[in-house]
């Protein structure tokens, strides 16, 4: 496998890991019980997800150790996530929110490395296809009830786009790594998914009378190149705690 097509894999992976920390965060704090199990269930896919990638990579030599050593070995500056997923949860509207913008996403992108030049890839897609088509159903169900709801419901759905739309250009900007990886193994250009990004989630916000905002381009990567905000380091240090004090510990 090109480096740079274990990188963008690592991108991925590291999305769904530091994501599905932030959802897992709500484990006995969702406003019902059916969505607490349900955010919990999404948190734990998106852990597997995590952990399928990284043993591909693995497996393919272009990563050392376990996954739990990508997981919690590697320090702030190590890992590749995009901005978006490490943006603390907020009310429950925010995290709806964060999570239909990273499922539309992450969905049109598996689509397209099931029919990379990268084995891997398209393993990887495969095997996450269907559960990713499962979470874009159901944060979008939440966006039209949000935002049908209430006044007070719908005020929450869009101040929380209103906050997070800064973040969704990170998620289609071509850097010298996704152009290799298009080069070298026929992976997706970010870029290319824009389209298909913002037509399902027109789709939504037609239905309930909100407004798209205007997406500007991304003038540089941050997140994807290792460069966070403060809210991934206090992250790191809840999620990797264990890991840290008790060094090659198992159960």
């Amino acid at each position: 496998m090109k480096k740079s097509a274990a990188d963008i894999l690592l991108r991925l992976g590291d999305d769904y890991l530091i994501l599905g920390q932030r959802l897992s965060e709500w484990c006995g704090h969702a406003p019902m019980l059916e969505e607490d199990i349900a955010l919990t269930n999404i948190a734990l896919d998106s852990f597997g997800a995590a952990q399928l990638i990284y043993t591909e990579l693995i497996s393919a030599g272009v990563a050392k150790g376990s996954p739990d050593d990508l997981a919690f070995g590697r320090n702030e500056r190590e890992y590749l996530n995009c901005l978006l997923v490490e943006q603390p949860n907020g009310d429950f509207a925010h995290t709806i929110v964060r999570q239909f913008f990273f499922d539309a996403f992450a969905y049109h992108m598996l689509l397209r490395l099931a029919t990379s030049g990268e084995p891997k890839a398209r393993s990887v897609a495969s095997k996450l296809q269907k559960e990713k088509t499962y979470h874009l159903r159901h944060s979008g169900a939440w966006i039209m009830r949000l935002a049908d709801g209430t006044a007070e419901s719908r005020g929450r759905i869009e101040k929380a786009i209103h906050l997070l739309w800064k973040h969704v250009p990170e998620l289609f900007f071509d850097d010298e790594v996704v152009q290799a990886a298009h080069k070298d193994s026929e992976m997706p250009l970010c870029s290319s998914l824009k389209g298909d990004f913002l037509s399902t989630i027109a789709i939504l916000f037609e239905r309930t009378g909100m407004k798209l905002p205007e997406l500007k381009p991304a003038v540089k990567v941050t997140g994807r190149s290792g460069i966070h905000t403060e809210h991934l380091g206090h992250l790191l240090s809840e999620m990797q705690i264990l890991r840290r004090s008790y060094p090659g510990a198992t159960w």
